[in-house]
């Protein structure tokens, strides 16, 4: 799909639908996705995919279009994912939308990913999926106010049109699938049918994601 076929379609009001972070009721082959993802060439890692900015602590390997600094490129299969056909089922089948940019992104150990926005029509037009496959309760989700623990195999929605960060207090790399989709009323279903009160106030995370530093 072009970047231009976007004009069609309407904006999502996406606090009204998820608020902060939503997990949602969808189960998944837990074992197999992290065992696939895992048994990828090292070789394929070790860049940041062309993310800047925020993401500078995070390694990353697009699965479907290009990051957006790169410009208007076709949202389209790339090359690691014929590596990754239970991904390529699980965002073409399982999740019922239609898939968009589809990454997957590794956070250094005890690093921070700052509070941001994502701006654009882009991401008022999708609704962005994190996928936890390598991860630890000592990695935190913040958005819009709440701190989520998100653990592997769950499927989570994420407001990132609203402030949104994450901290990681953990000693390995924390590995994420994130996906964006285009609205659809199943897929919207699902995020209704969520556990949507699994935030928590903390002051301590909050600090880290504002300002990059410990209280």
């Amino acid at each position: 799909m072009a970047m231009s076929d976007l004009t069609a379609h309407p904006l999502v009001d996406k606090l009204a639908l998820i608020g902060g972070c939503v997990r949602l009721p969808l189960v998944i082959d837990r074992d197999r996705l992290v065992d696939e993802v895992l048994s990828l060439p090292a070789e394929l890692w070790g860049t940041r995919g062309g993310r800047v900015g925020v993401h500078q602590p995070t390694e990353g390997i697009f699965l479907r279009g290009y990051a957006p600094i790169e410009g208007p490129k076709p949202i389209e299969d790339r090359e690691p994912l014929a590596l990754l056909p239970y991904v390529r089922e699980l965002i073409q089948a399982i999740i019922p939308a239609p898939p968009m940019r589809c990454l997957l992104a590794k956070l250094a150990p005890g690093s921070t990913i700052k509070m941001h926005v994502d701006n654009g029509d882009y991401f008022l037009q999708t609704l962005r999926l994190h996928i936890p496959i390598v991860t630890d309760p000592a990695v935190a989700m913040y958005c819009n106010g709440r701190s989520y623990t998100m653990h592997v195999g769950e499927v989570w929605a994420l407001n990132n049109s609203t402030f949104h960060g994450v901290r990681s207090d953990w000693t390995l790399p924390r590995t994420h699938l994130i996906c964006d989709f285009l609205p659809t009323e199943a897929l919207c279903a699902l995020i209704r049918a969520g556990d949507r009160d699994l935030g928590r106030e903390d002051a301590a995370i909050e600090h880290w994601v504002t300002l990059g530093s410990a209280p």
